[in-house]
């Protein structure tokens, strides 16, 4: 994501001249897309993207474990700590 947004900044300090960047070749503003689509497809390619979204998951499904605990009052003094 950050690179699509140093993309982005530099399309728009290109087009309104603003800058060092005015001087650059416009393939050296939109290099930063081509980044980020390579970044993209090795992080799919390798799985880093579905193990970074099943790790969200299990967080999403501990904390709601721990929140429905709480609620029934089932919570002690170890668990508290761990916190």
């Amino acid at each position: 994501m950050l690179f699509v947004v140093l993309g982005v900044i530099g399309i728009l300090l290109k087009y309104l001249e603003i800058g060092f960047v005015a001087q650059w070749d416009w393939w050296m503003v939109l290099s930063p897309f081509g980044i980020a689509i390579a970044w993209w497809t090795l992080a799919d390619l390798t799985g880093y993207t579905q193990r970074r979204a099943m790790k969200e998951e299990e967080d999403r499904k501990q904390d709601r474990i721990r929140r429905s605990r709480e609620a029934m009052g089932l919570t002690t003094k170890s668990s508290k700590k761990r916190r």
